[in-house]
């Protein structure tokens, strides 16, 4: 298997949505400028345009697109931007450095930079998942006695990185009557070795960590489609757990690009729908799993902008009113109002 050379930048650790809530969003010395902000709306060409993007499975559509030349053939230059932290991408939007992010994106940390930064941003797609479009997942050691999310009762448990990821790892556990376990949060590419070292007996995760584990020997999967089953109540629900987004300044700057975008993105999603086992080559380089393993990997659904159903919308704004409800959003987060439509 061949691939182009990546075209992304790598960014490190950057502050906490927390911080960005009070003004304090950080920056870094090696940041690539966008060039966005004094834009001029009658402008036809953006320029660089940074997307943002973490390092899991559902950001295929954005690693594609820029591999196969969809949005260069659209006529932008786009770059594709990684961070250790979906609220890392949240804060790059609100700093204007980034103009986007890239599914996988966490929906949440998105919907905190939304309050922190009101009409920050629009949805062009979101990625759906549930028990069988598998993306989010408990995992354990291989050789663990741990049999169910219920023998976790008293372990160490782990998520990713963020309020999102914490929040729902607290919650699966509480419906599965676990009460009072302080979830660890840590990057999500140290949870096999955590796992494998003993200083995790669990953790909550996402694509493709739970195969790479499994297919090295090293972890195996618990439970897959949490989200769905445990706090959208319906195993089949669509959890809409990373979204694709444009800045506003971005859209409202460069209406026609925005368009020309969102249609080079489509033609990605396409291609994934059309030729799913072609299209896993390009997770390598961009997410941890590598070589033939690529072939294992699950892929979760993805909905455009104008594909979401009316029951689509519903069960994400029960994601987002669940947010509400846990104390992560400071008031609730009207998800209609942030899907784009275009001009």
């Amino acid at each position: 298997m061949t691939i182009r050379r990546r075209r992304f930048l790598e960014f490190g650790a950057g502050a906490a949505i927390a911080a960005t809530l009070h003004g304090c969003v950080s920056s870094s010395s090696d940041t690539t400028q966008a060039g966005v902000a004094t834009a001029d709306a009658g402008g036809a060409d953006p320029g660089k345009i940074s997307i943002g993007f973490w390092p899991v499975a559902a950001g295929l559509p954005l690693f594609m697109a820029v591999e196969k030349g969809y949005f260069k053939d659209a006529g932008l230059d786009v770059e594709a931007v990684k961070f250790a932290s979906a609220q890392q991408v949240a804060e790059g939007i609100i700093a204007g450095r980034l103009q986007g992010s890239g599914n996988g994106t966490a929906s949440g940390a998105l919907g905190l930079a939304e309050i922190a930064s009101p009409g920050l941003f629009k949805i062009l797609a979101a990625n759906p998942s549930n028990v069988d479009l598998k993306l989010e997942q408990f995992i354990v050691a291989k050789d663990s006695p741990i049999q169910s999310i219920a023998d976790l009762a008293g372990k160490r448990v782990a998520s990713g990185p963020g309020a999102q990821n914490k929040v729902i790892a607290e919650a699966v556990l509480k419906a599965n009557g676990i009460d009072g376990i302080e979830v660890q949060q840590l990057e999500i590419r140290q949870h096999v070795a955590a796992l494998e070292s003993g200083q995790i007996d669990a953790a909550y995760t996402l694509e493709p960590t739970g195969t790479v584990g499994e297919m090295n020997g090293l972890t195996r999967i618990l439970e897959n489609g949490v989200v769905s089953t445990y706090i959208l109540g319906d195993s089949k629900a669509p959890w809409f757990g990373g979204s694709a987004t444009l800045s506003t300044q971005f859209i409202d700057a460069y209406p026609e690009a925005a368009k020309t975008y969102a249609e080079a993105y489509r033609r990605a999603i396409a291609d994934i729908r059309a030729n799913p086992d072609e299209t896993r080559q390009y997770l390598v380089g961009y997410t941890a799993i590598e070589g033939d393993l690529v072939d294992k990997v699950p892929l979760v659904g993805y909905t455009m902008f104008d594909e979401f159903t009316p029951e689509d919308v519903e069960y994400f704004q029960a994601f987002f009113d669940f947010m509400t409800e846990s104390e992560v959003f400071s008031k609730p987060v009207d998800v209609a109002a942030l899907i784009y439509k275009p001009a």
